[in-house]
């Protein structure tokens, strides 16, 4: 008999997308890199990633919309509300990436590090003790 996962919902600010993850995430961590700060207008993003496969699409198929942030990833977001909340890349491809601010409930995983520290805003302070990193590495 195989283990049960716990699943957390989430969707996009209009709520025309939700979907479904099975957890556990396999890491959770601040974004700093220049491209998450312009599509999300945010001086970082938080998401977490999971194992492909534990991604569901529940509603809204059509109005997600995938658009090119390098030769190798793309962002998902809602073609109706502008909600950017998936990340995909060739780089991790067996994973796909959610913003935990899209996300309802508790993922049980706490922010485990800033990646690409090296782009971060001078407009905000970060006083706590995550590892900083100027790659996506999440150690």
């Amino acid at each position: 008999m195989g283990r049960k996962h716990r699943k957390v919902t989430g969707e996009c600010l209009c709520g025309q997308i939700e979907f479904t993850v099975e957890l556990p995430a396999k890491w959770c961590a601040h974004c700093h890199c220049t491209r998450c700060q312009r599509s999300h207008g945010a001086g970082f993003v938080t998401w977490f990633g999971v194992n492909k496969e534990y991604f569901t699409l529940e509603k809204g198929e059509k109005l997600l919309k995938w658009v090119p942030s390098s030769k190798k990833s793309e962002y998902g977001f809602c073609s109706r509300c502008g909600s950017s909340m998936l990340f995909r890349s060739t780089k991790w491809a067996d994973e796909i990436h959610i913003t935990l601010a899209n996300v309802h409930n508790d993922i049980g995983l706490q922010p485990q590090a800033h990646v690409y520290f090296d782009t971060h805003v001078d407009w905000l302070n970060f006083d706590d003790e995550l590892k900083r990193h100027v790659d996506p590495v999440v150690k």
